[in-house]
């Protein structure tokens, strides 16, 4: 998508690239075994979270607070495939391939598309068709850019009305057969599909802005009779409102007064907050901006409320570890004689001696790169450990989100 305001003008965005992987010290990226809430997105730049001057490992847009909001239910996974300056007919294009399951190129899914992913997506076909397969849920946003060929030197033209009817024919079009082509590999992941944000001010778009909104309310029209279409076949596809959360509010939630039609942080969590209440209902945060000190640990669900304070010990994080067991529900015993915690869970049998880099797994030894120890704690003696003992030994899902200082351990 062109990042000028002249060129952006009518671009009703929406947008998608890699989702940035955040660890802690000792966690590896894994999934560990049990009950996944997996999540693929698809889509153009408001996916991927662009906003101008920053890198591609800096976006922070809605896709990765839509995965700490899927962290906040339980154990998940998101694999975000979304193509920087992608149109409609580029992502059916796209679909077609992964439906076919048949690799592709950048070009024939798109002519002229900069972004990087497009030649790596199309080569991952396979992968691509994988994921699409065991989805729970899929996220789209497209469309902005069919609208980029209206422009005509920033002024929006005498026939917009001819012109935006032909357009929205070609992207019901397109739409429809993406959607169809995903029920074929998955007939049962629900589909979440934003419309387009009209991201023009009054005091720029002047005698125009009546226009470009009027625009935008037939983008929702449209994808609402796509919606009901597919559903009518046996879809399982929702609308995600997003023009009247921009209404009124474009200066506040894009850059679009440094001529650039992206959503700001602000416009970001407001996409984010409108996919997680329409998928579960709600918006979770924080109680509590966390200190640079420490994390938030959330286990099942649940903030931990603590005076046990997560520790930073030789660039690994340690946790109080009946905390997250209570939190979860299984048993713990303190053998005083060997100083070892004993825990069961779920059929699992886990001893975690003091001061040694090895525990023991239903009876079998782990090696673990630092050992547990004990602090006195306000009086109290508490056993600490590393997080990956939590997921190597334990089997919980552990994932850490920089942008939030959080931890989330889930069974």
């Amino acid at each position: 998508m062109t990042h000028t305001w002249r060129k952006g003008l009518m671009a009703l965005a929406c947008t998608a690239l890699a989702l940035p992987v955040f660890e802690l010290t000792g966690v590896r990226d894994m999934m560990a075994a049990g009950e996944t809430y997996k999540i693929v997105s698809f889509g153009d730049s408001i996916t991927a979270g662009y906003e101008p001057q920053r890198t591609a490992a800096e976006y922070y847009g809605f896709v990765p607070r839509l995965a700490e909001q899927a962290r906040f239910h339980g154990r998940s996974e998101v694999d975000n495939y979304g193509i920087s300056g992608l149109n409609s007919t580029g992502l059916e294009h796209y679909i077609e391939a992964v439906r076919a399951g048949t690799n592709t190129t950048a070009d024939a899914v798109q002519a002229g598309l900069s972004d990087p992913n497009a030649a790596l997506f199309a080569s991952q076909v396979a992968q691509v068709r994988s994921d699409v397969a065991d989805a729970d849920l899929i996220t789209i946003t497209i469309g902005g850019n069919d609208l980029l060929p209206l422009i005509r030197s920033g002024e929006v033209p005498q026939d917009l009305n001819t012109q935006v009817e032909a357009l929205l024919k070609s992207y019901a079009t397109n739409l429809g057969a993406v959607l169809s082509d995903l029920k074929e590999i998955n007939p049962n992941a629900r589909i979440v599909i934003a419309d387009q944000y009209q991201p023009v001010p009054a005091v720029k778009a002047g005698a125009q802005y009546a226009a470009l909104s009027q625009a935008a309310a037939a983008y929702t029209t449209t994808l609402n009779q796509v919606i009901a279409a597919q559903n009518a076949q046996g879809g399982h596809a929702e609308a995600v409102n997003l023009v009247a959360l921009f209404a009124g509010r474009e200066t506040q939630m894009t850059h679009i007064m440094r001529g650039d039609i992206h959503p700001n942080q602000v416009g970001y969590e407001a996409i984010a907050k409108a996919f997680a209440e329409k998928i579960w209902g709600e918006y979770r945060k924080l109680s509590a901006v966390v200190p640079k000190s420490t994390v938030a640990v959330v286990v099942a669900g649940k903030e931990l409320n603590t005076s046990f304070k997560p520790i930073l010990k030789n660039n690994t994080t340690f946790v109080v570890l009946r905390d997250i067991t209570d939190g979860l529900g299984a048993e713990l015993k303190w053998d005083n004689k060997t100083s070892t915690a004993n825990i069961v869970i779920d059929g699992r049998s886990v001893q975690i001696p003091i001061g040694k880099k090895s525990i023991m797994v239903n009876g079998k030894p782990l090696a673990v790169q630092v050992p547990a120890f004990t602090e006195k704690v306000n009086g109290q003696s508490k056993t600490y450990v590393p997080l990956a003992v939590l997921a190597d030994g334990l089997g919980f899902d552990v994932q850490y989100t920089a942008q939030l200082r959080t931890v989330f351990v889930n069974p």
